[in-house]
């Protein structure tokens, strides 16, 4: 069998494959405050910030299960990288909207990373077959890495804004090439210090209409069902996703150093002590009981998306109550761990403080 007709790894399996590595490298990465632009190739390489796109563009289009599969191993290496993966991963749904010429323009390459941020931090003000775009955008998660970014914008229309459907302003994702914005070095943060989330800005670019993509109020050009899923439903996913790996990862961790570690003045290690036994337990029946809940409501949401029909909004709403749950969860699982570890938790080489951080910097995400 020549390499060329070897079967591909699994999005899961490439992940696993890459855990030695993310794990080795995680001080490294926050040193430096980024993922690292060797490791963001390997990640590309093997296809895991092609998850969401479509598959005529080349991408994977896989299940959302998978999907989150996929970040909840790599985040249980290191969560800094499941994020940066989920980032560039759910960023490439843009692509789902776009006519297919105009996507593949700028995915044309198997291994390219996007990336970008959501939020109508911009303005856009409407130029002939385009928009001239201004604007600087907050947590800009792997933007380093990136060779095409986006940026959610409120358009400027005469006087006022152009108001959606519903009468609010209308804000639409704006994409332009990397090399037209300016990466600004404020990721100086606690939390996912690996991730890059620095500011995105542009002054004065052009881009195209055909470029720009309103997720709440286009519809999507793919016919998958993953595009009827509920695009900032999936968003949300990611980010429960990366909290439960990191959770893992800390119990884990704390089941690792339980085994060795004794309390001062005791001959006992953590582990033969009966009171730490019944609290791991506890912890590890709480993040199994939140892994269940999220993965049943994510098989109740993808059945509705490969019927006919909209996903009925209290599915919907369903789905983002169980991502709320697990990074919830996920913290708090966190936050015991480190209390469970003591003093030796304190310090930095010590997994369970960063394991503490990085949970509680993905609850401050917005969704």
């Amino acid at each position: 069998m020549s390499v060329e007709t070897l079967p591909r790894l699994s999005v899961v399996e490439a992940s696993r494959a890459l855990d030695p590595e993310l794990r080795a490298r995680a001080e490294e990465m926050e040193d430096v405050r980024r993922l690292p632009a060797d490791l963001a190739a390997k990640m590309a390489e093997a296809g895991l910030f092609r998850m969401v796109l479509p598959k005529y563009l080349d991408g994977l289009e896989l299940p959302p299960r998978e999907i989150v599969e996929a970040v909840e191993v790599l985040a249980t290496a290191n969560a800094s990288a499941g994020w940066c993966a989920m980032i560039a991963a759910t960023t490439a749904m843009n692509a789902a909207y776009m006519e297919a010429s105009v996507a593949k323009d700028v995915y044309s390459d198997p291994n390219i990373i996007t990336g970008g941020v959501f939020a109508p931090m911009g303005r856009a003000v409407v130029e002939g077959d385009g928009y001239r775009v201004s604007g600087r955008w907050q947590w800009g998660s792997g933007s380093a890495n990136c060779s095409w970014l986006c940026g959610g914008c409120f358009i400027k229309e005469g006087d006022g804004f152009r108001l959606g459907p519903d009468g609010s302003p209308e804000n639409r994702m704006m994409v332009f090439p990397a090399e037209d914005a300016e990466l600004i070095d404020t990721w100086h943060v606690a939390g996912l210090k690996g991730t890059g989330s620095g500011d995105i800005a542009v002054s004065d670019i052009f881009v195209p209409k055909g470029r720009s993509v309103a997720l709440a109020v286009d519809q999507p050009v793919a016919d998958g069902a993953l595009y009827k899923f509920p695009a900032f439903g999936l968003l949300a996913l990611g980010v429960s996703a990366v909290a439960m790996g990191n959770a893992r990862g800390a119990l884990d961790a704390i089941i690792d150093l339980a085994r060795n570690k004794k309390s001062q003045g005791s001959q006992k290690t953590l582990a033969e002590r009966q009171i730490v036994q019944s609290d791991i337990a506890q912890l590890e029946a709480d993040w199994r009981s939140a892994r269940a809940y999220l993965y049943d409501e994510i098989d109740q949401t993808w059945a509705a998306a490969l019927s006919e029909g909209e996903i009925p909004v209290d599915r919907r709403a369903n789905l983002r109550l169980a991502c709320t749950h697990m990074t919830r969860t996920g913290a708090d699982i966190c936050r015991k761990t480190y209390d469970i570890g003591g003093g030796a938790a304190l310090f930095l080489g010590n997994e369970l403080q960063r394991r503490f951080r990085d949970a509680h910097a993905a609850t401050q995400h917005i969704v």
